[in-house]
């Protein structure tokens, strides 16, 4: 039985104001936006994508092949941080 005065909702709806306001804002207009959990910022993937570039283009000018190797593995680990543009 819950006290008078004290509405769980509400409570709940607070805590998710606080915590992640986008994601409240939306629900509240009816076009609502992912949470905060499941939000991926994409600038730190396209930078590492391009150093892993940069790397390929160099360990392939230089013949150096634990470059080329290194860029190759840096562009894999890139790619998987990318969103999925299935969505």
């Amino acid at each position: 039985m819950e006290r008078h005065g004290t509405d769980p909702l509400h409570e709940l709806e607070a805590r998710t104001r606080g915590s992640d306001p986008r994601f409240a804002r939306g629900l509240e207009t009816g076009n609502p936006r992912q949470p905060r959990e499941y939000r991926r910022r994409r600038g730190r993937a396209w930078a590492l994508l391009a150093l892993a570039v940069a790397m390929v283009i160099t360990g392939t000018a230089l013949a150096q092949g634990l470059l080329l190797a290194a860029g190759l593995v840096l562009a894999g680990m890139a790619t998987s941080l990318l969103p999925d543009p299935r969505h």
